[in-house]
């Protein structure tokens, strides 16, 4: 009864410590909404202001970005709920089904941009913008680098994935910003539909990100699990002493944390008592090492 109480306390210390990364990870999500608020319309103003088809287009992108960091902000909140009669695992991959929903919105945007930028090319009389626009667009991406280097830096402290995948949106923001300005300096040189064909790309870029964050969601949605992780699962439980064998394990994404079934063959002289030992000692390591939340393990005599 004393070794159930242990393994039960162990589990639930997780659980907290997954609770307080979420709210640090707010902290994140928030300076994403803030950003991309006052970025979004610097940028539509200017580009209207300036003739930038570069520049709106790169304002609607950070518009899509306020979407998509809102559903993580609400994910991130859902997340938090503590397990029910009907969720007995928690509520964390409600920031999954917000990731899901935000891109599809981003999709709809990026078809858009896309659409506008094409038709802009066949109307003609295409205006050059002013090169303000270009300055305006690379003081956008040093902000956005700099919102990009905090996420970051705080997605690896609270191993946040969700936060981590905000990060590299704010990292390709900087850069979609980059292409803006070198679309518009280019247009001075006589070349006013580079300007377009900046539009263009950004629009081809939002829908990429799109794509990407779709994919990414409904693999794991569909419980689907890395090859490569479950690998180095099996390698670790494989180097537990007394573990003699494995004959399965699977393994399935849970917001930001891994749900682990695994079934290993012991030695069938120990004793009940022993055979629990090893299991701890599992859910134990997989816990510090790999970032699992719950790991259920089934023990089998070794033949």
């Amino acid at each position: 009864m004393l070794k159930l109480t242990v393994a039960f306390e162990g589990v639930s210390s997780v659980v907290v410590n997954v609770y307080d990364e979420i709210r640090k990870g707010e902290r994140g999500a928030w300076v994403s909404i803030s950003a991309y608020l006052l970025l979004s319309g610097f940028k539509l103003i200017s580009g209207y202001i300036f003739a930038s088809s570069a520049l709106l287009a790169d304002g609607f992108n950070n518009v899509t970005d306020i979407v998509v960091s809102v559903a993580v902000l609400i994910g991130l909140r859902i997340s938090q709920k503590p397990p029910d009669s009907d969720h007995a695992y928690g509520h964390f991959r409600a920031e999954t089904i917000a990731a899901l929903l935000a891109s599809f919105i981003m999709a709809v945007v990026g078809l858009q941009v896309l659409i506008d930028g094409i038709g802009s090319i066949f109307k003609g009389g295409k205006q050059t913008p002013d090169i303000i626009s270009a300055g305006v667009a690379v003081i956008c991406a040093v902000i956005m680098l700099g919102v990009y280097l905090y996420n970051s830096r705080l997605a690896r402290q609270i191993n946040n994935k969700a936060l981590q995948a905000a990060a590299k949106d704010n990292l390709s923001d900087a850069l979609v910003s980059v292409g803006a300005a070198i679309g518009i300096i280019g247009a001075q040189f006589g070349l006013p539909w580079l300007d377009t064909v900046a539009a263009i790309a950004v629009g081809f870029i939002i829908c990429k990100t799109a794509w990407d964050i779709f994919k990414d969601s409904t693999h794991s949605l569909t419980d689907g699990f890395d090859e490569q992780e479950l690998s180095d699962l099996r390698s670790t439980i494989a180097h537990i002493p007394g573990v003699e064998g494995i004959r399965d394990v699977k393994a399935r994404v849970h917001g930001n944390h891994a749900l682990v079934d695994v079934v290993i063959e012991v030695n069938p002289k120990l004793s009940l008592i022993e055979g629990h030992r090893i299991s701890d000692r599992i859910e134990e390591r997989l816990q510090e090492v790999h970032n699992t939340m719950h790991v259920h393990v089934h023990v089998e005599p070794k033949l």
